[in-house]
């Protein structure tokens, strides 16, 4: 079979909005359902039909990044119609799961250079580059939208204000922050709720500038952040009154999942309560698929897992913990990806002279096709909150956190 036969029958069988295919040898081909089509694919060059089979998802963004394929329209909408349509890359997969089981073991323990490898890999870009597109407290996580109109600053706040009130913090009370990113959530819970933070971070661009804002603020002697691991913290002994952990776990790995509920544990004081904050895939990968590389584990998140709420759950229960309260912020991440990838666009120029092209094409491709995941809804985002003993001094209802 040639690699165009290949793609017509694939495509034939798509499911959901109308779209334009142009073959390299200038056919041009309608699929899905009738209507004005939504977007077009150009494919300049013919595909490896090997490489398509083995991993689609991982052979189509290789050849976006490299120019051999454009897309008109917006990538959000290809990507949502394939996620729609995932059946078909399943079936692909399937034919070949033999072949690549333990080629790559994406559930294997990884060491702590590699996991310290892996987040560098991410966040140490620069944050020149991160400054062009996050909003101004570099906060690099799903937002909080009150309204659709809110800006990407004011959801972000809306954010880290949302995630603290849960939290129920008194001043005086200590808090430990797991992955702190650039730093904005320790300063706001020094500022407004008048606790002493701490926060660790495996990036040493992010630690270098969270050392620089609390210089600034004059935050010394409430504020603290470290470089350093999860692990190596709780092996200190030293206990918070409360943990948050925002983006973080999808950064652990499946093998250390446990590990981490375990660290969180030995972490949070007796009556402490801890908020854990990461998106979640709605349903499990299936087993083959964990030993392939996906095109994400590769270019954007090496080392990166996205669980499921029942498996999150399943190691929270296991460590004793009490589950106080779930809640699935869906809505506000695809809002929250759309304003990234607006703030991209407008400074594209200035990646491209950073970066060069195809890296320009790798993230555009990222910010766009996650924003379709949570659209279509493979994937949410929990915040789960926990303690490890009964909490009486709780509210009964979520009336005081509300906006």
């Amino acid at each position: 079979m040639d690699a165009k036969t290949l793609l017509h029958g694939l495509f034939s069988r798509a499911r959901g909005d109308p779209f334009v295919v142009t073959y390299w040898d200038g056919c041009t081909y309608r699929y899905g359902e009738e209507g004005e089509p939504v977007f077009t694919v150009k494919l300049l060059k013919p595909v490896d039909i090997g490489a398509f089979i083995e991993n689609m998802a991982l052979a189509f963004g290789e050849a976006y990044m490299n120019g051999d394929i454009e897309v008109e329209g917006d990538l959000a909408d290809l990507v949502a119609m394939a996620l729609r349509n995932i059946a078909l890359e399943a079936t692909w997969r399937q034919r070949r799961a033999l072949r690549v089981l333990g080629r790559v073991a994406g559930h294997a323990k990884r060491s702590l250079r590699k996991q310290q490898e892996d987040v560098a890999a991410h966040y140490d870009l620069g944050n020149a580059f991160f400054r062009l597109w996050l909003d101004e407290t570099m906060t690099y996580s799903c937002a909080f939208f009150r309204t659709p109109n809110d800006t990407i600053e004011e959801a972000q706040r809306n954010k880290m204000d949302y995630s603290l009130k849960k939290l129920r913090l008194r001043p005086g009370e200590t808090l430990l922050d797991i992955g702190s990113g650039w730093g904005a959530l320790i300063l706001r819970a020094a500022e407004k709720y008048g606790v002493y933070a701490m926060g660790i971070t495996l990036s040493r661009e992010q630690y270098n500038a969270s050392l620089d804002a609390i210089k600034a603020r004059g935050l010394e002697d409430r504020v603290q952040v470290r470089l350093q691991h999860y692990q190596q913290l709780a092996d200190e002994g030293l206990t918070f009154d409360k943990i948050i952990s925002i983006g973080m776990i999808e950064h652990v790995g499946k093998a250390h999942l446990k590990e981490f509920v375990s660290c969180v544990r030995k972490l949070l004081a007796p009556q402490g309560v801890a908020l854990l904050h990461h998106i979640t895939l709605r349903t499990p990968t299936p087993e083959y698929a964990l030993h392939t590389i996906s095109w994400e584990q590769k270019y954007i998140f090496p080392g990166g897992y996205i669980p499921t709420l029942p498996e999150m759950l399943t190691h929270l229960s296991e460590q004793g913990f009490i589950v106080l309260d779930v809640e699935n912020l869906r809505p506000h991440y695809r809002l929250t990806l759309d304003r990234w990838s607006e703030r991209f666009e407008q400074n594209v120029e200035k990646v491209r002279a950073m970066y060069g092209e195809r890296f320009v094409r790798m993230w555009r491709l990222y910010l766009r096709g996650a924003s379709a995941a949570f659209r279509v809804g493979t994937h949410g985002v929990h915040q789960t909150l926990v303690s490890k003993e009964v909490i009486h001094s709780l509210p009964l209802t979520r009336a005081d956190i509300c906006p």
